[in-house]
């Protein structure tokens, strides 16, 4: 079932998305040499998804999630009995930084936001959440997980959920190809615990 947005929330995710989108702070404070933010969803969407940044693949693609991560992802909802595209047609993919914040130093992966950047673009986030109000909120990866849920182990926190304001918040280890994490078995029986509880509030929340 589809929640039919009210023309408020279409319009206030609509300015909203504009103003990430013509957002140049972290350009000007000198944390990245051009910024290139990128917005994906819609207010009708129940699921928001926030991962730590776009990719160099997603800002090319001017798509969140558009990399090996977000086809992992795909799978993961695929699991737990969500379609084929559900991600990019049906979730409202946002993030704890809206650019591409380049290679890491050390070569391997992409470069973890700096608190101050994350700290800049959290008022977006935090009107999203606003605005959306969304029924389940996946949060992808340990810098996401970290800004909800504090200093936290990944086994101790996957495969578990905590509900805030409505909200089930819901972490998930990163789908990356660099991440070991998911190497571990036991860990592995965890995402599927994780995955588990999705599928349940997909038939709950009719997602």
């Amino acid at each position: 079932m589809t929640t039919i947005p009210s023309r408020d929330q279409e319009a206030a995710i609509t300015s909203l998305q504009q103003r990430i989108l013509s957002c140049r702070l972290c350009q000007q404070h000198g944390y990245i040499p051009i910024a290139h933010p990128i917005v994906s969803g819609r207010a009708s969407d129940r699921v928001l998804v926030i991962g730590q940044a776009p990719g160099h693949r997603s800002v090319a693609n001017n798509l969140p999630f558009s990399g090996p991560g977000g086809r992992i992802l795909q799978k993961w909802l695929e699991q737990a009995g969500f379609p084929p595209r559900y991600l990019h047609e049906h979730t409202y993919l946002s993030s704890l930084t809206r650019c591409d914040p380049g290679r890491s130093p050390k070569g391997n992966g992409d470069r973890r936001p700096s608190p101050q950047e994350v700290a800049l673009c959290r008022p977006y986030l935090e009107e999203e959440i606003r605005i959306l109000q969304p029924k389940v909120v996946l949060l992808v990866g340990t810098m996401a997980i970290e800004a909800f849920f504090g200093k936290v182990r990944l086994e101790e926190v996957i495969g578990t959920y905590e509900e805030r304001d409505g909200m089930r918040l819901l972490p998930l280890p990163h789908p990356s190809g660099v991440s070991r994490w998911l190497n571990d078995p036991a860990h592995q029986k965890l995402l599927q615990q994780a995955l588990g509880l999705l599928s349940s509030w997909r038939v709950t929340f009719a997602l």
